[in-house]
């Protein structure tokens, strides 16, 4: 990791701390994040996005050892689906605590990822909690796969913007595939 990758990731974990909202490009598309712990921060960013708030966000852990801070009873099947996964997987769990309540799904459930690239895992282990991760888009509009494709009101409305790990022009950024995995192990696709 460059000189440059470390100051800009303790310059953005800086900003998570102090409840903030950043822009960093993820293991899939552009992404708006906060500090998954903290409800104000989580509402700003559905204010971001003009997002209705009843359609919960991912977070982002660094780990299999992170994630089991996070949730409650991770179904064995949920790890070997990780482990076998050839895209960024997230997954929706029946049983997380901690994060903020505006995380949660109707049902209680939250979707969290294993993040796949060094930037993100290092954001949440520096951060030492799950960052949330949505697409830096208002809602219903296309998810940005590079920084040019962001919206200027997007850009502006943040309180921090990542320089590090932008994907080259022209990388397949895709939205990771999204399963349910309820308990008793029922697998439900949502997003392949």
């Amino acid at each position: 990791m460059t000189k440059d990758t470390i100051t800009d990731l303790e310059s953005a974990v800086a900003i998570l701390k102090a409840g903030g909202v950043i822009l960093y490009p993820t293991d899939t598309v552009w992404g708006i994040g906060c500090d998954a712990t903290r409800q104000e921060a989580v509402e700003r960013i559905y204010r971001i996005k003009r997002r209705i708030d009843s359609k919960a966000m991912i977070s982002l852990v660094s780990d299999t050892a992170m994630l089991e801070r996070w949730v409650e009873d991770i179904p064995e099947t949920a790890l070997q689906l990780a482990d076998v996964a050839v895209r960024p997987l997230t997954i929706i769990y029946d049983h997380p605590h901690g994060l903020a309540p505006g995380l949660l799904a109707a049902d209680g459930s939250a979707a969290i990822r294993i993040a796949s690239d060094e930037f993100c895992q290092s954001l949440c282990r520096r951060l030492r909690r799950p960052v949330v991760s949505t697409s830096a888009n208002i809602s219903g509009k296309p998810a940005p796969g590079s920084f040019a494709e962001i919206e200027a009101d997007i850009r502006e409305a943040v309180d921090y913007v990542a320089t590090s790990g932008r994907p080259a022009a022209g990388s397949d950024n895709r939205p990771s595939s999204v399963v349910k995995i309820s308990d008793g192990g029922i697998i439900k696709i949502l997003r392949p």
